[in-house]
């Protein structure tokens, strides 16, 4: 398991690297490949503290594997080699990368554990997606289960494991059983974050190493803000 952070002057929190991947712990605010907003993407970042490590001449290949909305804070996982990369591509998209989430919650959710299924509709123009109880044309089905883990003060920390990856998934089914993610906004929590973020975290990814094959469990420490130190305390 690999729980050891380490800072770099990049402002990067390295949770593991070596020749063929890295995994960083992702703040919130930070997208993690460039967009329309013009601002330095984490994928950059990575490359030049790659350039610096490495002291090498030219220019860095960088594979970015899967993303996280830019509120959302935990494991953002790079390929670091042209050999990684499709092998990653093919374990993500076959499932077989695990993922859990961390996410603090306004409301107690109806059952202290479940599965989610929802029929999700993206609005391009409002970045948002819905979740449906039932199958709505152009709908994609999202899967997930949550169990609530602890109450903490007036929030209730869930642990998600995604099935499907689809856009906002967690935001938007939450949300549709009535617990929006403390911060989020643009799902129905009534108050923002003062940093922008949302109380969602990539907790912790387990997957079989896509060149030397080996087990590997990466456990992202959550945010240095209070509630979430509450939560990651036994």
């Amino acid at each position: 398991m690999a729980t050891k952070t380490i800072s770099t002057k990049h402002n990067l929190q390295v949770l593991y690297e070596d020749n063929h991947i890295i995994v960083i712990n992702k703040r919130a605010g930070d997208i993690v490949q460039g967009d329309k907003t013009g601002d330095k993407p984490l994928s950059e970042v990575v490359k030049e503290y790659i350039k610096d490590k490495y002291n090498k001449p030219g220019n860095v290949y960088l594979g970015v594997v899967h993303r996280l909305d830019r509120p959302t804070t935990g494991i953002v996982l790079f390929a670091k080699t042209s050999k990684a990369l499709p092998r990653l591509n093919k374990l993500f998209a076959g499932k077989e990368a695990e993922k859990t989430y961390w996410a603090l919650v306004k409301n107690q959710p109806p059952k202290t554990t479940d599965r989610l299924v929802h029929f999700l509709k993206r609005n391009p123009k409002q970045n948002k997606s819905y979740a449906h109880s039932k199958e709505v044309p152009d709908s994609k089905k999202g899967i997930l289960s949550y169990t609530m883990l602890k109450k903490l003060n007036a929030y209730y920390l869930l642990e998600i494991a995604l099935e499907t990856g689809r856009h906002h998934q967690i935001r938007s089914q939450l949300t549709a059983i009535g617990c929006p993610i403390k911060g989020d906004l643009k799902y129905g929590f009534d108050r923002s974050n003062p940093d922008g973020s949302i109380h969602l975290h990539s907790r912790k990814l387990h997957l079989i190493h896509p060149v030397s094959k080996e087990a590997l469990t990466i456990v992202a420490p959550v945010p240095e803000e209070n509630l979430w130190q509450a939560a990651e305390k036994a």
